[in-house]
This record gives structure tokens, C-alpha cells and sequence, in this order.
């Protein structure tokens, strides 16, 4: 893990430096056009169920309140579902990364409330440290389009949830450095091919 380690500092270094200028452009037009913070701050949970504060770019407005996002919710921004359709409003998440908090590549950082939800086998995520991203968060890179107009809470629990946990899980089992050197390659690859519609 020592390699893991080292590669989420080296290159999460060098990507914090070569994206700062688009972090300025964010900064200046989420400023804009929204009122309130440019950063986002919510807890979440870390390795070894440990809670941590993720940073993100905001996209919805302020006091929008917590919930699941739906691809039509009135709470994000124009500028926001341009940062989101792009994965640009995780940037601030190489913050997370070089401190420690999180790495490259790993499990999804959730939130504590769906946490308490994990049964005992689910829990083996925690085991590593949550990622920028990871094979469940490639499968669903587009997941705001999967709900419908019902509950998107019941959908997310019972139906999306348990699948990226298995995926995750999965990762968690079988990581090697190679993994995650193709897992990061494909995540590059899929900033610029939009998810096919079912």
C-alpha cells in the first residue's frame, strides 16, 4: 500500500498544479451566476469507517439540503450541471487525496446515513481508502439519469446502492497497482464519451 500511497501523492500533486488554472475559471463563474461559496463541504466516510469533510466545486444552490441528485433537480446550478456533467466539480477532491483523506482510486466515499445501511459483507469497502474514482464509479458515471420521476431515495438504497457495492467490493479483493493504473486510464477516457441512453 506504500505505492498506492506514493502514487496518490506524486500525481495528485502534479494534477493539482496542472489544473489550477481551470480552478480559477470555476471559481469565477460559479461566483458569477450563484451566490455563496465556491467549495462544497460534506462529511463523509473514510478507511476504517472513519468520518473525513470531501470538497467539491458547488453546483446547487444554497440550502438546497441534503439528498439524492436526479439529472432534473431544480437545486443545481447552470454552471453546476456543466462542472457536473464533466466530473470537473470533483477536482477539489485532490485536496482529499494528497492530505490523505482519500486516494486515486477506491471505493466511493458515502454518506454516513447510507453507511449504517451496509450489512457486514457490504462493509468490506471500508477496508481501503475512498477514491476520486473506481470501477462502480465508471459503471455509473451518468447515475443522475437513472431515476425516475419516483422515489430517488428508495431507487438509490434498494437498487443502485448494492450494485456499486459489489463492484467496489470486488476492486477491493482483487487491487494490485495495475488495477489501478487501468482504472485511472479509463476514467480519462470517459471524461470525453458520454453514456450511451438506455
Amino acid at each position: 500500500m506504500r505505492a498506492k500511497r506514493a502514487l496518490d501523492v506524486v500525481v495528485g500533486g502534479l494534477l493539482l498544479v496542472a489544473t489550477s488554472p481551470l480552478w480559477l475559471v470555476v471559481t469565477v463563474a460559479i461566483k458569477l451566476t450563484s451566490p455563496g461559496p465556491v467549495l462544497h463541504r460534506a462529511v463523509r466516510v473514510g478507511k476504517d469507517a472513519r468520518p473525513f469533510t470531501i470538497l467539491k466545486f458547488r453546483t446547487m444552490r444554497v440550502a438546497a439540503g441534503p439528498g439524492i441528485t436526479s439529472a432534473a433537480d431544480p437545486r443545481i446550478t447552470g454552471v453546476g450541471r456543466v462542472l457536473r456533467r464533466f466530473k470537473v466539480d470533483e477536482l477539489p477532491q485532490l485536496v482529499n487525496v494528497v492530505r490523505g483523506d482519500m486516494s486515486l482510486v477506491g471505493p466511493r466515499p458515502e454518506d454516513p446515513r447510507y453507511v449504517e445501511r451496509y450489512t457486514d459483507d457490504q462493509r468490506r469497502v471500508l477496508r481501503m481508502r475512498p477514491g476520486l474514482t473506481s470501477p462502480a464509479a465508471l459503471a455509473y458515471r451518468d447515475e443522475e439519469r437513472l431515476f425516475d420521476d419516483g422515489d430517488v431515495e428508495q431507487v438509490y438504497v434498494e437498487r443502485i446502492m448494492p450494485r456499486k457495492l459489489a463492484l467496489d467490493a470486488q476492486y477491493v479483493e482483487a487491487w494490485s497497482m495495475s488495477l489501478d493504473v487501468r482504472v485511472i486510464v479509463r476514467t480519462i477516457a470517459a471524461l470525453f464519451v458520454r453514456p450511451r441512453r438506455a
